[in-house]
């Protein structure tokens, strides 16, 4: 072996080295490994426990007095069953559940002694679309709990039973409720068995609920008080399991511009999300600031005051449940790892948000809850218009009290008197170029050949050069106003203030507004048929006809022409299904636009126009050629360069 052969082992042996060790996992992704196994010896050891059990039940029932082989002699007694199992959380097994409810001014929440969790949250100011209660969850199948182990028994707090501690007031038939400022705080504590099965009282986990009278937010602060002994936890974390299923809400199940799915927020950096309308799951081994189920118009949303320390999050379908429950949309699920020192008490506090998703109440919490509202925060220009001119105007104009209807149209007015400016440059832009056309057209005339193409277009450019046009001119006004189109495109779908607000003919504004259902559906349109997206799709055709006339175009480019004609058919299907305000706001905007040209008819005389042009033509007054139009021709003189010769 000769050296260069030894130099290459070593600087292969180097690269797999640096290889191992640039691709070896991080610390936090040691610890969600970890986590993971850990939750996996959980399950197993849960359920292993469980099926003890109903082998020792079994074996009772069929011959009471012999011993399960391999057991200790186990009593009939039920305590006894539950000893094995939960350990000194027995005692916390033998009750009936019992519900309470925290109600305020827009929220009642019915909690659960088993678990200790919310089973329900309504939200009173609300309905549904059929006019029901409007609920974000419901059901003893909803989970809120703490898993960990103690004295090697897995143990899940949904299990077990709470009981109820009230600070500030007492309970008058399990329910109280608060108005205006003031505020409640209820508390469901966990206690291990003391001395005889008895509760321990100096020993407990807490959960303690504030309710504000005028607030979507609840604060939920978790305790462990004297566990330290009774928790086993690896790391920092204890996990903590928070799972509901989504409701039907609105008249679609799924809003392809306004999804449902799972928010996020990384601590101190960018919110993000799950895949939109499907089923997806994501680990997150860092730090996070708050998590949130995220529906159309409402979000249930779990916030850290400091900081949760990583998660698993998961969206899943399940059938059976869609099966047994018609309303069933989806299954949320996040495995949340929970701050917790092993050495000592621990308090950590948090809050819920149950509330709509609506941008004034979110963006006051500056916790960025307001992304979940889909402004079009992927392109800065967008969600700029959005958040500083559409939403404040919109929001001015509700102090009205006038009907949604009207403050779309007044709204789409002010849009429109503020791009006038632009609106008219456009249209001079298009007057020049049409007293251009016979000019256009005779030259054309007098380069009919293919090989004449360069001297063609040179000839076009020239003319309008010195008439002061441009083809080009009426291009930067219409980009100016495209942001402003897509920022209402994204805008009136997660609307909220248009929910349930009939017009016209119209009884939800953010929804279709269908005036005929058809008894079969129409691939790529639906079931059916929405009069302003029909409305709105034939004032597009008129207005692509009326624009191409007056363009002086309309005899050009046959392919883009009916491109032009075939768009708003598209659209016409893409709509159909979306919020009838969005369909009504561009039906609105194309019949101003009409008004506006003709009014620019009025007031702008195309002859005197054209007799301007050949003045300045005349007197030698020649525009300057303008950078675009420099390159332009250089473009066309190299084409002509490249033309084969015959």
């Amino acid at each position: 072996m000769d050296r260069n052969n030894i130099v290459g082992l070593l600087v292969i042996f180097g690269l797999i080295t640096l290889f191992t060790w640039w691709n070896q996992p991080s610390k936090e992704e040691k610890e969600a490994a970890l986590r993971y196994r850990d939750s996996i010896a959980l399950v197993k050891h849960y359920n292993d426990s469980l099926a003890l059990v109903e082998s020792i039940k079994a074996q009772q029932l069929q011959n009471p007095d012999v011993t399960a082989p391999g057991t200790v002699e186990v009593p009939e007694a039920p305590e006894t069953l539950n000893r094995a199992l939960y350990g000194v959380f027995a005692g916390s097994t033998l009750a009936s559940d019992t519900t309470y409810i925290l109600e305020n001014e827009v929220l009642r929440i019915t909690l659960a002694a088993k678990g200790g969790r919310p089973v329900a949250v309504e939200l009173k100011e609300f309905q549904t679309f059929d006019s029901l209660p409007l609920n974000l969850f419901k059901g003893e199948e909803n989970q809120l709990g703490l898993s960990f182990f103690s004295h090697n028994r897995p143990i899940n707090t949904n299990d077990l039973f709470f009981k109820p501690v009230w600070q500030d007031r007492g309970f008058s038939s399990h329910a109280m409720s608060v108005s205006g400022e003031e505020q409640i705080s209820f508390a469901l504590r966990l206690y291990p068995d003391g001395e005889e099965g008895l509760p321990n009282p100096d020993k407990y986990i807490e959960y303690l609920y504030t309710l504000t009278g005028n607030s979507y937010v609840v604060d939920f602060d978790v305790s462990f008080v004297g566990m330290n002994n009774l928790i086993t936890t690896r790391g920092n974390f204890v996990d903590f399991q928070w799972d509901i299923d989504l409701l039907q809400q609105e008249r679609l199940k799924e809003n392809r511009l306004n999804a449902i799915t799972v928010y996020y927020k990384n601590y101190n950096d960018d919110v993000e999300h799950l895949k939109d309308n499907s089923d997806s799951d994501k680990s997150i081994p860092t730090r996070l600031k708050w998590i949130s189920y995220k529906q159309q118009f409402f979000s249930s949303t779990l916030i850290a005051d400091d900081y949760l320390e990583n998660a698993d999050i998961k969206i899943i379908t399940n059938p059976q449940k869609a099966e047994a429950n018609e309303r069933y949309l989806k299954s949320m699920q996040s495995l949340i790892g929970m701050p917790y020192d092993p050495a000592s008490d621990n308090s950590i506090a948090m809050r819920f948000y149950f509330g709509p998703n609506k941008y004034r109440i979110l963006n006051k919490m500056d916790l960025d809850l307001e992304q979940q509202i889909q402004l079009g925060w992927g392109f800065f220009l967008m969600h700029w218009i959005n958040r500083f001119a559409i939403i404040p105007v919109f929001n001015f104009l509700e102090g009205f009290g006038w009907n949604y209807g009207i403050i779309i149209l007044v709204l789409t007015l002010l849009l429109k008197l503020v791009l006038l400016p632009v609106a008219y440059k456009t249209y001079t832009s298009s007057a020049k170029m049409r007293v251009l056309k016979p000019e256009v057209e005779e030259i054309n005339a007098r380069y009919p050949k293919q090989e004449d193409a360069m001297k063609k277009q040179q000839a076009t450019m020239e003319l309008y050069r010195k008439a002061g046009a441009s083809p080009m001119s009426g291009c930067l006004p219409m980009l100016l106003q495209m942001p402003i189109l897509i920022a209402m495109f994204r805008f009136f779908p997660g609307a909220i203030e248009l929910r349930q607000q009939s017009f016209l003919w119209a009884t939800d504004l953010s929804t279709y507004d269908s005036i005929l259902d058809l008894p079969f559906t129409i691939p790529f349109y639906g079931d059916h048929v929405s009069l302003f997206t029909l409305l709105m799709t034939i004032s597009t055709i008129i207005y692509t006809k009326v624009q191409n006339e007056m363009s002086g175009q309309a005899n050009q480019m046959p392919g883009m022409k009916t491109m032009m004609y075939l768009m708003p058919v598209m659209f016409l299907g893409f709509f159909n299904s979306y919020s009838a305000g969005l369909s009504y706001y561009y039906f609105l905007a194309n019949i101003i636009t009409f008004l506006q040209m003709f009014l620019f008819r009025k007031f702008i005389n195309e002859d005197k126009v054209h007799a301007k042009i050949q003045q300045a033509k005349a007197k030698g007054k020649v525009k300057k050629k303008s950078g675009f139009q420099k390159r332009l021709e250089e473009m066309a003189k190299q084409q002509g360069r490249q033309l084969p010769k015959k």
